[in-house]
């Protein structure tokens, strides 16, 4: 079907051969010669695009652009005008225009502005494809090889690229392919954890940046600066990379990296070892007051305050610091309202538990499982959230404070679809990643086991008492009433065991613009 276009210009018959030229391209044109008709050629037909010249008599080009965007706001306006003033260029865009052409045009500038707008999105479509096809390759070939912490990051970090370019085209085929892709990179990933993690934690090869050194690291040779410390829950890389263009508004990237998280992916393990320094076993022994085995009562991440005020303690940092836990809108509010009292601190660190809280409420509540259907959209409701959160008031006033900024998480979220059978007794945890207790029975095959706990700094709770880690996509069920919670947990996102999503986390260093 071709395209119709309407062209109003006061000096229409000048661009007959314009329009020969995009007629014998394929495209229809209703050629008009002032504002007033094209407003009402608008309300009689429909049109793909419209060129509008700005200099009219009558009603002018930009109170035609009013008008048409009034009776059609998502239509196409191409703005042709002799004059290059910055004014009438800004009105232009200020009025929602799609193009913006400086006359004498020539019919090539005219062509490349409709593929520009209305061939835009297949010729993306197309190149992307093209360009992941040749990735594909390269991908499954590097898989095949013997990768080590630094390529798991690279690869993991191409596959979200190539996710966040995909979901912009119009081709569901490609990002299938993907898909498939990261599930067997997913697959390999484990096994290369079940490997080489317990390597890392006992010296026997070099570890990569974890969660429980970042702050010894990275954050405490800054304190001295000035600085706020954002430990957004639960967030995935991924996640990140579609905040980044926002939080850019306000910083500059300074240090952007892939760090690791602990096992288990679970926030009273890998959160409590951020704000301690240490591993949750060491945490246990050195601090008992401070932490909370899995059968104990009460909140598992109640003194995180007190653990960095210890950490701060063995590093010597002395300055003052503030810690504040954003749990709901409320807390967030007031936390803005309040925020001139953090500039007197050296350190501020706050957590923000939204997108845990998204996590588990899509869970529970269909309406959010409807809002986040899948990867793209689980990414959509967290930009749409941001942007309209108190956080994203929190970030401008810090980049206004003229302060650093530090932004990371304590581990990610997969989504899973594939029930893998347990047996336990009541002692055991309810996680569906990761299980701890005893007398467990499981399929080895399925899962990565850790039988003696001190060997990954975990707590030993009991005699035989050990952790049972899911793979992949794969989530813990009991077999009584299977059924009814395989329907209930399939396509939900979870954490606490392995996989790139819940274990590669971003490290980022923000300064202010």
């Amino acid at each position: 079907m071709a395209v119709k276009i309407l062209w109003a210009d006061d000096e229409i018959d000048l661009l007959k051969p314009h329009i020969l030229f995009l007629e014998g391209k394929g495209y229809t044109v209703t050629p008009v010669n002032n504002g007033l008709t094209a407003v009402d050629k608008i309300k009689e037909e429909d049109f793909d695009i419209v060129f509008l010249d700005e200099n009219m008599p009558g009603i002018s080009g930009l109170d035609s652009l009013t008008d048409i965007k009034k009776i059609k706001p998502h239509i196409p306006i191409v703005m042709i005008t002799k004059s290059e003033e910055e004014s009438i260029m800004e009105e232009a865009i200020g009025g929602n225009i799609a193009d913006y052409l400086i006359k004498p045009v020539n019919p090539n500038q005219i062509l490349l502005s409709l593929k520009r707008n209305l061939d835009q999105s297949k010729l993306i479509t197309e190149k992307t494809n093209l360009s992941y096809q040749r990735e594909f390759r390269e991908i499954g070939m590097r898989l095949n090889q013997r990768l080590d912490k630094e390529d798991w990051v690279e690869l993991y970090n191409d596959l979200i690229y190539w996710e966040l370019k995909l979901e912009k085209t119009e081709d569901n085929a490609m990002q299938e392919i993907l898909s498939m892709q990261k599930k067997e990179a997913n697959l390999q990933f484990s096994k290369y954890i079940e490997s080489n993690y317990l390597n890392w934690l006992n010296g026997v090869e070099e570890a990569p940046e974890m969660i429980h050194t970042i702050f010894k690291n990275r954050i405490a040779p800054k304190v001295s600066e000035g600085v706020f410390v954002l430990v957004i829950d639960n967030l995935r890389l991924d996640q990140w990379k579609v905040l980044k263009p926002v939080i850019s508004k306000y910083f500059s990237v300074k240090r952007e990296d892939t760090i690791f998280s602990i096992l288990p992916t679970a926030t009273q393990y890998a959160r409590n070892a951020f704000f301690a320094g240490l591993m949750p076993s060491v945490i246990a022994k050195k601090y008992p007051n401070y932490w909370k085995g899995e059968q104990d009562e009460g909140g598992k991440n109640d003194f995180e305050k007190e653990l960095l005020a210890k950490q701060l303690e063995r590093l010597n940092i002395k300055g003052s610091f503030s810690y504040n836990k954003i749990t709901n809108l409320e807390k967030g509010k007031k936390l803005l309202e309040q925020f001139h009292s953090l500039l007197d601190n050296d350190l501020n660190v706050i957590v923000y538990n939204f997108v845990d809280m998204l996590s588990h409420a899509r869970t529970e509540m269909e309406v959010i499982k409807e809002l986040a259907s899948d990867e793209a959209a689980y990414r959509s409701l967290t930009i749409s959230w941001f942007e309209h959160s108190p956080l994203h008031d929190i970030i401008r006033k810090i980049a206004e404070s003229k302060r650093n900024l530090m932004i990371t998480t304590d581990h990610g979220t997969v989504k899973v679809n594939h029930p893998v059978k347990i047996v336990g007794d009541k002692t055991v945890n309810t996680n569906l990643r990761y299980k701890a207790g005893r007398n467990m029975s499981y399929s080895e095959k399925e899962v990565f086991c850790i039988t003696r706990p001190e060997e990954a700094f975990l707590p030993k709770e009991a005699i035989n008492f050990e952790y049972v880690f899911a793979k992949n996509h794969d989530f813990f069920i009991y077999p009584n009433n299977y059924n009814h919670y395989v329907k209930y947990y399939k396509d939900t996102f979870q954490h606490g065991g392995i996989s790139l999503e819940e274990l590669l986390i971003p490290y980022i260093e923000l300064e202010p613009k």
